[in-house]
């Protein structure tokens, strides 16, 4: 029989219900029995105790709200009766001893390697990018006229089903069928078609990318835009790149160049970069950058997946459409997941900042130094303080979805996201934009908005990303392959085009959080071997939103 509900951590006092349960049923939690004053659907949370108005109450061990009113034991928690409270967090409160972990038996992968694609500087990538993008906006239709070319020569050009369904609808309308449109029952051949033959084996895919941004806002958005793309050329899944300037925009050429050599001072790979008001006709631009780029392909084509320990991985952590199963299920999964790649020698990327909101002084005392301390309790302030000025805060987080699925608070929302980091020690505090360098778990700092988020962890180095989801969604990366984890069964079955990995049998008893985290890791060795492919990559979800570092939640 499976369990109806439980308390995440023994010294909880709201429990979650892992089914919907009736108003007026008994249920027992940790021993404790309990009759439902509210209708309670699953993922949703109740009063193991009586609350009064004021009284904080707790999950995963921290304070996640505030009783606005009386709640009974028993009774539904809502956005109608608890606010949001977080704990306190301070570098000074950080704990004089130092942080023990016991890392998880790694034994069983010992001797793993996955197949990728070795760098000069030692970094190693799960695929084999070649990466064409503008330093400002005004060359993005030059980009996309390159992109039309290369994608259609070298057989990376997807045939549309859509296509062919207009063309249908077309010839009804033109032979009179169409009607009013009440009968008709228009079907697609295939969602994903079979391409050509590609030209380059080696070669996983040219990514081009387009923004907003490189002119027009201030000198800093274009400082950082560059720091960004340069993260991106570094990254161990790209080969090379071609690189777009019109020339008069505040992302200047040398702007770019100098932050990619403060990220990597010794970087070799080929960088292709014309200017057009240097070049002058467009068409001369076009036909030089397709020509070099082209000429690049042959060499980076040469280039074999090698043996590589998993040492090599870099994994970024993730979350987004968050549900109430999502911090019992998907995101611990991956913590283990986690844990599991730092002791083999990796590297982890926590992003999503204010969703670490009230596990703060718990991510403190798991830090290496405290220096470390000071610098994440500075770039926390500091954001939160510029969210309040401009009429938010980190308060504001759950999005309607979030909270429809049971995250009421974004204190309760951040204690359960947080657990994608696993348990392992911080070694170190990224801020935006900054490159991961040291193995183990890393903090950096993203907005909470997926696309913001998983564009940061690429442009950080990530060469896999594991995104959990409790309510679906598309996203994507146009270099990293982002892997979606279901926190239920549910939601795999409804949106099997997107979810990689179904975690929902943590949910039902039929898996554990240590089961399921080492299938994910086998998972991502696949992934990371190009034996297997995210189905974002499958879909060509290539989101690229850089932060502007304004206040986005």
């Amino acid at each position: 029989m499976m369990i109806q509900a439980i308390t995440i951590h023994e010294k909880d006092d709201l429990a979650v219900a892992l089914t919907d349960l009736q108003k007026g049923t008994e249920v027992t939690v940790n021993g404790t029995a309990i009759t439902l004053q509210h209708t309670i659907h699953a993922k949703h949370k109740f009063a193991m105790k009586d609350f009064q108005a004021g009284e904080e109450v707790h999950m995963y061990n921290v304070t996640v709200g505030r009783a606005k009113e009386a709640i009974k034991a028993g009774g539904a928690v809502t956005t109608a009766n608890l606010t949001h409270q977080s704990e306190s967090f301070s570098a000074e409160d950080k704990s004089s001893e130092p942080f023990q972990w016991i890392a998880p038996d790694t034994s069983p992968w010992k001797d793993t390697t996955f197949m990728g694609y070795h760098r000069k500087d030692g970094q190693v990538g799960t695929a084999n990018y070649w990466l064409v993008f503008p330093l400002v906006f005004c060359e993005n239709r030059n980009i996309e006229t390159i992109k039309k070319a290369f994608d259609k020569a070298l057989g990376f050009e997807k045939q549309d089903p859509y296509v062919a369904l207009v063309k249908n609808m077309v010839d009804r309308f033109e032979k009179n069928e169409l009607g009013d449109g009440s009968s008709l029952d228009f079907k697609l051949e295939t969602i994903t078609p079979s391409r050509k033959a590609r030209v380059f084996e080696n070669i996983d895919g040219i990514r081009f990318l387009t923004h907003q941004g490189g002119c027009g806002g201030t000198r800093q958005d274009a400082e950082t835009l560059c720091r960004l793309l340069s993260g991106y050329v570094n990254n161990p899944n790209v080969a090379g790149a071609t690189v777009l300037s019109l020339g008069c925009q505040n992302a200047q050429v040398k702007m770019f160049t100098d932050a990619l050599h403060s990220i990597n001072p010794t970087i070799d790979k080929p960088i292709i970069i014309h200017d057009q008001q240097d070049t002058g006709r467009e068409q001369e631009l076009i036909k030089n950058s397709i020509t070099e780029t082209f000429m690049a392909l042959v060499e980076a084509n040469k280039q074999t997946r090698q043996p590589a320990p998993l040492s090599k991985l870099t994994i970024g952590l993730e979350c987004g459409g968050s549900d109430g199963f999502s911090g019992i299920s998907a995101n611990p999964a991956i913590g283990y997941t986690s844990d599991l790649v730092v002791a083999l020698g990796g590297k982890a990327i926590l992003s999503e900042f204010p969703e670490l909101c009230g596990v703060e002084q718990e991510l403190i005392n798991r830090m290496d130094t405290q220096e470390l301390a000071v610098k994440f309790v500075d770039i926390m302030r500091r954001y939160e303080k510029a969210a309040v000025e401009a009429g938010s805060g980190f308060d504001m987080n759950p999005s309607p979805g979030n909270i429809k699925d049971g995250l009421i608070t974004d204190a309760m929302k951040s204690a359960g996201a947080a657990k994608k980091g696993g348990t392992s020690p911080v070694r170190d505090i990224l801020d935006y934009t900054e490159y991961a360098n040291k193995p183990g778990l890393n903090l950096l700092c993203t907005p909470g908005n997926d696309v913001e988020s998983t564009t940061g962890l690429a442009g950080s180095g990530a060469n896999v990303i594991l995104f959990t989801t409790g309510l679906g969604t598309p996203t994507g990366n146009p270099i990293s392959p982002v892997l979606k984890l279901s926190s239920n069964s549910k939601l795999a079955a409804k949106m099997p085009d997107i979810i990689d990995i179904d975690t929902g049998k943590v949910i039902t008893g039929e898996k554990t959080i240590e089961e399921m985290g080492s299938e994910i890791l086998n998972y991502i060795i696949e992934v990371a071997s190009g034996r297997k492919t995210a189905k974002a990559m499958d879909l060509e979800q290539f989101d690229f939103i850089p932060w502007k570092r304004g206040v986005s939640l």
